[in-house]
């Protein structure tokens, strides 16, 4: 046979488009093209391709051999085809038997020696395959991430010749061991640690019960740092779709893969020297950013009015919409982005406003200049916003202070308040739809009346209205009550603290 059709898959974001890989031997002088806009990675293919099938012991057909990657006008990048490539030859070369390749699917790179080499991106193409209703095979290294998708077959192979023994019925392949992996339980250090800071504590349990985002505002050594490194420790367990949809934007990104970690929330904390490109993603070819690597976890962003202005602001529709599309002349690309967004700041440009010290001697104007670092429409999407103060120093010794409440203590009423949220509407309370405000966040008249006063003189927005009404029914869940009350709505409305305009 001449032709052979083997089925692979290339990566566009978090999806991975099917490619037909076809292999078609003709007469005329030997001669081996790709086409199928193949970048770079792809073309060099060939090469490899022909030093592993001389060094397995196969014989490279001196024949005119052109390769098609359809579809056509879908870009190719990376060595995840040299295995479809290289099984594609051996069967239009009669080989290996074609008629067994149709129910499998194929990823990998080969080495010149034969040898299969891991490639990125697994984790969508075992998703793919799945629905596709076909068998894939990947080399070792990724079988336990392509392991993690149920109700796919997926085998692993070290080397070229024992995917053709597989092919030829020699000796099958081991099968991936399906659904390893952690079972979710954090390893974050323990909130017990943290001295004093009671409001702050609480504020870290009502973020972590609705999914709201939080800023904190406090002088240096306040344990800013220390609460939010505390967050995923109290945070409910990830659903297996939130895993499977995290780790794909791991997978796709090529950062190395744990399975004892991958139902663990996500915490990342860029620099706040990062750039835009590293915080939401770009390149030639699309990568995505740290917004997206803290997908259904915990993005924290310390110093944040030292962050470029322009970095902070493409934040800004990944928090509404959890989504991020990056555009490029030649490339396209849509990542998720629903993560948790948690910042830290100093008061004022030396850090030590309010501070009992009395060490600042910044003017009214330089804290306004400073805390302008941070636009108004970014400010206004972050839900809760607190003050953190100095701790007291007799709490800073270990018999100064009475015990705090474990991370374990306080994550149990943290899934009762998300229990409550999920059986209600399906989703945390930071995600609600303003129509589902209305419907699941009502006030009585009095407090109606209270909210209205709170945000003329505040002069709050629309948007921090219904942020407010999202974070008291989080209020609310957490005293397990079905309404909200007063205490409810005066606790939210007193997380707008860097709303206030200084004196207030």
């Amino acid at each position: 046979m001449s032709l052979a059709i083997v089925h692979s898959r290339a990566q566009v974001g978090i999806d991975a488009p099917p490619v037909h890989v076809e292999v078609h031997l003709a007469n005329g002088l030997p001669a081996l093209s790709i086409v199928g806009l193949p970048e770079a990675a792809v073309k060099e293919s060939k090469d490899r391709v022909r030093g592993a099938l001389l060094t397995a012991g196969f014989e490279f057909p001196a024949r005119r051999i052109t390769i098609n990657l359809a579809p056509a006008d879908l870009p190719k990048d990376g060595g995840r085809f040299d295995l479809p490539i290289a099984l594609g030859i051996l069967a239009a070369s009669g080989q290996i038997p074609s008629d067994a390749l149709a129910g499998h699917e194929f990823v990998g790179e080969l080495a010149l020696s034969g040898e299969l080499r891991p490639v990125r991106g697994v984790l969508p193409v075992a998703i793919a395959a799945r629905e596709a209703g076909r068998s894939l095979v990947v080399p070792e290294a990724n079988g336990a991430e392509a392991g993690l998708v149920d109700g796919v077959e997926v085998r692993v192979a070290g080397h070229l010749l024992a995917v053709c023994a597989h092919l030829g019925g020699a000796e099958s392949l081991s099968t991936a061991p399906a659904g390893q992996g952690g079972e979710g339980v954090p390893d974050a250090a323990d909130l017990a640690e943290v001295r004093g800071q009671a409001q702050a504590r609480r504020a870290l349990e009502v973020a972590a019960a609705g999914g709201h985002s939080l800023l904190m505002s406090g002088p240096p050594g306040t344990g800013k740092t220390l609460l939010a490194s505390r967050l995923p420790g109290i945070l409910p367990p990830m659903t297996e779709e939130e895993a499977l949809a995290s780790a794909a934007v791991a997978s796709v990104s090529g950062l190395p893969f744990a399975a004892e970690r991958w139902r663990q929330r996500p915490f990342r904390a860029p620099h706040h020297t990062a750039s835009g490109v590293a915080l939401v993603g770009g390149g030639s070819l699309p990568r995505p950013g740290e917004i997206s690597l803290a997908h259904h976890g915990v993005l924290f962003l310390d110093e944040l009015p030292e962050f470029d202005r322009r970095v902070l602001e493409v934040l800004r529709e990944p928090l509404e919409s959890g989504r991020i599309h990056i555009s490029r002349a030649a490339r396209q690309a849509e990542f998720p982005a629903r993560f948790q967004l948690v910042a830290a700041m100093n008061p004022c440009p030396c850090g030590y406003f309010g501070h009992p010290n009395g060490r600042c001697h910044c003017t009214a104007e330089q804290i306004n200049r400073y805390r302008a670092r941070i636009s108004g429409p970014l400010l206004d999407r972050i839900d809760l916003q607190i003050e953190v103060p100095p701790v007291p120093r007799e709490l800073l010794r270990a018999d100064g202070a009475p015990p705090a409440e474990s991370s374990a203590e306080v994550r149990r009423r943290v899934l009762a308040a998300r229990a409550h949220q999920l059986r209600r509407h399906g989703r945390p309370n930071a995600a609600l739809e303003n129509r589902e405000v209305d419907a699941h966040c009502r006030l009585s008249a009095e407090d109606a009346s209270l909210l209205e006063r709170a945000i003329e003189r505040l002069g709050l927005s629309a948007r921090a209205y219904h942020r407010i009404l999202r974070v008291a029914r989080t209020v609310a869940d957490l005293d397990d009550a079905a309404d909200i009350a007063t205490a409810h709505l005066q606790e939210a409305i007193g997380y707008r603290r860097l709303d206030r305009p200084l004196g207030l």
